[in-house]
């Protein structure tokens, strides 16, 4: 693991597909413990590192990933993310459709979500439905091939599988996103959504940050 960005407060982590970020019952080596063991051996830390944990990635998702190296720059975090001050950008390649729209041209959609949390899927909704909440993302077409189309997605609101059931609802299903419809799994079990870039002012120093994370290292990915 090589860090993307990190100084005394915070580091940045290209998250691989299959990675959890936070310990969960399957019982697999979290992201976050991984960058701990680094942070550990690279400045020979005695005891236990600290690391707060902002935000997550679904495990078959990749991209950049924000941690906290200080309880400072954690709560800091925290609140700019809950203010929508962390700015994201993702990712998605989806098979091309007629429902797409010319390339270059930002569109927006809007849905009510609900969450089966039994199943871990989320529902999309056009009108607002009991225990829904309201999901809005804005996305534009990058790059067209022949089959495949690769979007670039901004999101407005952070709900439970906000891009993956929006643009299987609206669009298409994110290539080998099983879950949400897509008719074939992706070899290495990932689906096609990175978390491309992260914006925002740093918690403590307060310059600007804007981190970007290289593709995973799949065929499809460097096609398109």
């Amino acid at each position: 693991m090589i860090p993307l960005y990190e100084d005394n407060h915070i580091i940045i982590v290209n998250k691989a597909s299959g990675e959890i970020v936070q310990g969960d019952k399957t019982g697999d080596a979290p992201l976050s413990d991984i960058v701990k063991a680094y942070i550990k051996e690279k400045y020979n830390k005695p005891g236990e590192v600290f690391l707060g944990v902002v935000h997550r990635l679904d495990r078959p998702v990749s991209g950049v990933v924000v941690f906290a190296r200080t309880s400072k720059a954690l709560s800091r975090l925290n609140e700019m993310f809950r203010k929508g001050e962390v700015h994201k950008t993702y990712h998605a390649i989806v098979p091309k459709t007629d429902k797409l729209p010319a390339e270059g041209k930002p569109t927006e959609l809007r849905h009510y979500l609900t969450r089966n949390e039994k199943a871990n899927r989320a529902y999309a909704h056009n009108k607002e439905v009991a225990g829904s909440k309201l999901a809005v993302l804005d996305y534009t077409v990058v790059s067209t091939g022949d089959r495949y189309a690769l979007l670039e997605v901004n999101l407005h609101t952070g709900r439970h599988h906000q891009i993956r059931c929006q643009l299987s609802t609206a669009v298409a299903p994110i290539k080998g996103d099983l879950k949400y419809g897509a008719p074939r799994s992706n070899p290495d079990g990932s689906i096609c959504l990175h978390a491309r870039t992260v914006e925002f002012v740093h918690p403590v120093s307060k310059q600007k940050i804007k981190v970007t994370a290289d593709y995973p290292a799949l065929p499809i990915w460097e096609k398109i």
